[in-house]
Order: structure tokens, then C-alpha cells, then sequence
């Protein structure tokens, strides 16, 4: 279990200490979980709390004019962080009033007083309060004063390329699912509870489980052959509740998948819409982690549900090929 806080006043969360890192982690990905590891190693060598502060939403999406796509939901980062040996966590809600605190505030009212902070791990270009005027030499600098040393993590690289959220972003844009994989250390997949839809597919033939992205802005829109994980998790935590690391992993299945507005019906709100090849159930209520194989196409707008229909039989037929499973007869 990972306890997690939102507020930044608030009693010290690591009186004894803690040796703490602090970040976006959207995706948590290679270099993210290398850092993290680093951070659980020197807490256990110090006999310290390991500890991590994070932002939602995250500061670049606050700031940014257009929504920012995210690598993970909320969820997905807190069980990351509980998996990645974090047993603490202050999730800080960043608003206007956060945005306005000077760097020089931030360090001794939050990283000092709230985290109990004793070693802080960063990257070498972070930046932080008003402004961005906090750097890594004002950390140095107060450190000496308020009794904690500050280590910059070297930026992690894969063949030559920088391990950020922005490349795999980037790489899922493009559709290089396996470049995204490679940076993130798993595949690229997105998890929801599955609602009930419209079951226009079932009518068509092509019966599928619906995933809302609620707020969050998906990297990747269009037509996928994917694979499904039936696991399901702990509840969302909120305030000062815990998160939980578990997870019950099912079987990955075989599908094809449309995330985006489904323009031939009208659609007003992305979704993600998954048909299991080959699988006859009931999804209502459950958790999956689809994830994202190859892309077949972008989303269009048919004339008519024939031509959808006719279109949905070509998408399952190269998903199936993709996977490496035989043809339907139906398709």
C-alpha cells in the first residue's frame, strides 16, 4: 500500500525523513522507473521513507492553450508509483495558487516542512515555482541551509534516443508502437471500466466492450489490432487513502479497436470501442488494459452502415493477420 496526499500544507508526511523525487511521471517509463529505483535504494540505505511528489493535473497541461494527450490516466501513475517500491506519495493539485508560490516557498514549505525531505532526486533541466525560477543550483543552494542534499539523475537513453514522455508521445503519434514500447518498458496500453454503449456493433455483427476516456486526451485515435488484459485493480485513492499495487492479471485476448468520435453515428465524446475475437461475455463493470498493437487506419465517415460494416470486416481481417490468427468465416 502507497499513502497518498493531495494538500500541500498539511503535517510533516516523513518526520524521520525521506529521500524524495519530483516529476510529472506521466507514463512512468524507463527512465522514470530507473530514477524511482534509485530513490527506494538510497531511502533503504538511509532508513528513510522513499517518497514522490507529482502534479494534476500536470503543470505543461495547466499552462498549455490545447488539451496535452497523456500517456496514463491518474490511476495508472499512482499504481506505478505503489509498484515502483513508493511509499509515499503527495499528489499535488497544481492551480493557480500553487503556480503562483515562489520556487524559494516551494522548497521549504513542501519539499522541507511537508515531504520531510532529507535527499531530493531531479533531472538536470527540472524547473519549478513562479515562473520556473527554481533550478537545480537554488535546490544546492537551499539544501545547505535547510539540510538536504540534492542528486540530479542523468537522463536515460535507448539507442541513442532520450527516454521522455514527449518522444513517446511522439512515437505513438507516428504510430511506432514498437519505438513507444521500447521507451516506455512495456507496450502502450490504456484501461477503463467497461459502460454500457449504444450496441450498434452488436447489431452489425461486431459486439464490443466501451471504455470512456472521461477527460483525458488519448495519444493515439483511429483503428487498432490490439490485445486485451482482463486485470483489474485497487480503488482509485483520494486524499489521504491508499493505493493499492495489485493486480489480477486474466488472459490477453486478441482484438480490433476504434478510439475516436465514430463520425459515421454522430459521435460526441471520444471512446474506446474493443471487439474480443472469438470471445462470448460479459464485460459490464470490469477493468481492461487494452493494448495498442499496430494502427490500421484513421477514423472516417461512411454513407451509409453497409459501407461501415463492409469496412469493420477489412479492419478484423488485418487486426487477425497482425495477431497472427487465423481468419473468421464471417470475415
Amino acid at each position: 500500500m502507497m499513502s497518498v496526499s493531495r494538500d500541500a500544507a498539511g503535517p510533516c508526511l516523513a518526520p524521520g525523513g525521506s529521500v524524495l523525487a519530483v516529476g510529472a511521471f506521466d507514463g512512468l517509463h524507463r527512465g522514470h522507473a530507473a530514477l524511482l529505483a534509485r530513490v527506494r535504494e538510497r531511502a533503504a540505505a538511509r532508513a528513510m521513507l522513499p517518497l514522490v511528489i507529482s502534479f494534476e493535473p500536470l503543470p505543461r497541461a495547466f499552462f498549455a492553450r490545447a488539451p496535452l494527450p497523456r500517456l496514463g490516466s491518474v490511476r495508472d501513475k499512482l499504481e506505478g508509483l505503489c509498484a515502483a517500491g513508493m511509499t509515499r506519495a503527495l499528489l499535488l493539485r497544481f492551480n493557480a495558487e500553487l503556480a503562483a508560490m515562489s520556487a524559494e516557498d516551494f522548497v521549504r514549505d513542501v519539499l522541507v516542512r511537508r515531504a520531510g525531505a532529507r535527499e531530493i532526486w531531479v533531472g538536470a533541466d527540472f524547473r519549478f515555482g513562479h515562473a520556473r525560477h527554481g533550478d537545480v543550483a537554488l535546490l544546492e543552494r537551499l539544501g545547505d541551509e535547510a539540510g538536504f542534499v540534492t542528486r540530479v539523475f542523468d537522463t536515460q537513453h535507448d539507442a541513442g534516443e532520450r527516454v521522455s514522455s514527449s518522444a513517446i508521445r511522439a512515437a505513438l503519434a507516428n504510430g511506432a508502437f514498437a519505438d513507444a514500447a521500447r521507451l516506455l518498458g512495456r507496450p502502450f496500453a490504456i484501461g477503463g471500466r467497461v459502460v454500457r454503449g449504444q450496441q450498434l456493433g452488436r447489431t452489425l455483427g461486431y459486439p464490443t466492450a466501451n471504455i470512456r476516456l472521461g477527460r483525458r486526451v488519448s495519444p493515439v485515435q483511429g483503428i487498432f489490432a490490439v490485445r486485451v488484459d482482463g486485470a483489474t485493480a485497487g480503488s482509485l485513492p483520494g486524499g489521504r487513502s491508499g493505493a493499492s499495487c495489485a493486480r489480477d492479471t486474466g488472459a490477453s485476448l486478441p482484438g480490433v479497436a476504434s478510439l475516436g468520435l465514430r463520425p459515421t453515428v454522430g459521435g460526441r465524446e471520444p471512446l474506446l470501442e474493443v471487439h474480443l475475437f472469438d470471445f462470448d461475455g460479459d464485460l459490464y463493470g470490469r477493468r481492461l488494459a487494452v493494448e495498442f498493437v499496430a494502427k490500421l487506419r484513421d477514423e472516417e465517415k461512411f454513407a451509409s452502415l453497409d459501407a461501415l460494416t463492409a469496412q469493420m470486416h477489412r479492419d478484423a481481417a488485418a487486426a487477425r493477420a497482425i495477431l497472427g490468427m487465423p481468419l473468421s468465416v464471417s470475415a
